[in-house]
C-alpha cells in the first residue's frame, strides 16, 4: 500500500492536515466552525476511525466535535451538548454505525444512538477535581469479545468499566499507590479469550490480565540520571499480532528527547525503535489500522511525524513538521 493511504494529524491551532499520499504532501483540511470559533483556536485533541468505513473520522476539539467522510479532506461539524467543552476521545460502537461516544474535560462521557441527531450524557463517578484540576476522559476503549463492555481511562482518575453498554459503571481498582498511576494516557485491549488490558501512566506501560481487577507496571529507560521517569504517553497494537506493540515515550511532557518503545513478543522484552532523527519531544500518539496491519504511524507532541511501513521494523521522518500535535491516524485511500 505504498503511498496509497491518507495521514490526518489534529494540531494545536491549526486544525486538522491530511496527506493523500502518505505524507510526502500535505494540506489542511476544511472544517466548518460555529459561530463563536476563531480558526486559531481550534486544537483537535483527538482522531478516531469508523470500524464501518474506513474513510469516515472522528475529530474532537473544544469547539466541538466533527466528522469527516473523504478521509480527513472536510469536516463537519456534530451538534452536541459537547460544544464549548474540551473533546478528549472518541469512539464509534463496534457493531453500531450509528452509535458514537465521545469524552470531555471538565469530566463526561456522552452518547448517541442516532449519528448525532441527540446526545445523552452516561453516569460516571468521576471526580470533579484532581491534583491536575478537572479531569480529562482521555480514553473510550470497546471489549472486542463483548462491545457492551467499555473502558473508559481518565487522567486523572483511573481506569472505569461498564459491562451494559454504559448503563452503569464501575470504578476499577487503583494500578499503582502513586497519584500519577491514576493519569491514564493510552488504553488498549488485546483480542482473543484471553485479552490484556493495557494502560500507559506518566512511569511506563500497566498490564491486567483479570480485566483491570490488577496491574502489573513495566518501565522504560529514563533518558537522563536526572529524570524521576521516562514519560508515556500513547499505546498502539498491531492489528494482526497482539504480541506487537508501541509506546510513545520521552523524558518528560512536552519534554526535549522521545522515543517509541517496542515489543514483538507480547511485553516481555521491548526496545528503543531505530528513528532516523531523534524525536523532538515525548512521543505522543501512535496509529495503526487494519487496513495494512504493518503500517504505523506516530508523532511527537512537538510536530515530527513518523513512518514505518514494516511493522515499526525501520522508520522514516516525514519531511513536513508541524507546530504541535496532539492526535494522529490513517486510512486507506
Amino acid at each position: 500500500m505504498t503511498n496509497q493511504f491518507t495521514i490526518c494529524v489534529g494540531t494545536v491551532g491549526a486544525g486538522v492536515w491530511f496527506s493523500p499520499d502518505g505524507g510526502e504532501h500535505w494540506r489542511r483540511s476544511k472544517m466548518k466552525l460555529p459561530f463563536h470559533a476563531e480558526p486559531g483556536e481550534i486544537q483537535i485533541r483527538t482522531l478516531a476511525v469508523s470500524p464501518h468505513n474506513p474513510h469516515h473520522l472522528l475529530a474532537g476539539s473544544e469547539a466541538g466535535l466533527y466528522r469527516s467522510e473523504d478521509n480527513g479532506a472536510s469536516w463537519d461539524l456534530v451538534p452536541s451538548p459537547m460544544d464549548g467543552m474540551q473533546i478528549w476521545s472518541a469512539a464509534w460502537h463496534p457493531a453500531d454505525p450509528n452509535a458514537m461516544l465521545a469524552g470531555t474535560k471538565p469530566p463526561a462521557v456522552f452518547h448517541t444512538s442516532n449519528r448525532g441527531e441527540s446526545w445523552r450524557r452516561l453516569d460516571l463517578p468521576i471526580v470533579k477535581e484532581c491534583l491536575a484540576g478537572a479531569p480529562k476522559v482521555t480514553n473510550i476503549l470497546f471489549d472486542p469479545r463483548n462491545p457492551r463492555t467499555i473502558y473508559v481511562g481518565v487522567e486523572i482518575d483511573g481506569v472505569f468499566r461498564s459491562r451494559d453498554g454504559g448503563e452503569t459503571w464501575e470504578h476499577l481498582p487503583p494500578l499503582g499507590d502513586k497519584p500519577l498511576n491514576g493519569d491514564i494516557h493510552g488504553l488498549a485491549i488485546t483480542p482473543g479469550p484471553n485479552p490484556r488490558l493495557l494502560a500507559t501512566t506518566p512511569d511506563g506501560i500497566w498490564t491486567s490480565l483479570d480485566e483491570g481487577q490488577s496491574w502489573s507496571l513495566h518501565p522504560f529507560p529514563r533518558f537522563a540520571e536526572r529524570d524521576t521517569i521516562s514519560y508515556c504517553r500513547g499505546v498502539a497494537l498491531k492489528p494482526d499480532d497482539a504480541n506487537v506493540m508501541f509506546v510513545g515515550n520521552g523524558d518528560f511532557i512536552p519534554g526535549k528527547r522521545g522515543a517509541i518503545q517496542r515489543t514483538v513478543d507480547g511485553g516481555k522484552t521491548w526496545a528503543a525503535a531505530p528513528l532516523p532523527v531523534e524525536p523532538n519531544s515525548v512521543v505522543y500518539w501512535l496509529a495503526t489500522n487494519p487496513a495494512d496491519p504493518n503500517i504505523v504511524v506516530a508523532n511527537s507532541l512537538h510536530g515530527y511525524v513518523y513512518l514505518s511501513t514494516d511493522a515499526g521494523a525501520s522508520w522514516s521522518k516525514v519531511r513536513r513538521e508541524f507546530g504541535e500535535i496532539r492526535a494522529i491516524a490513517w486510512v486507506p485511500n
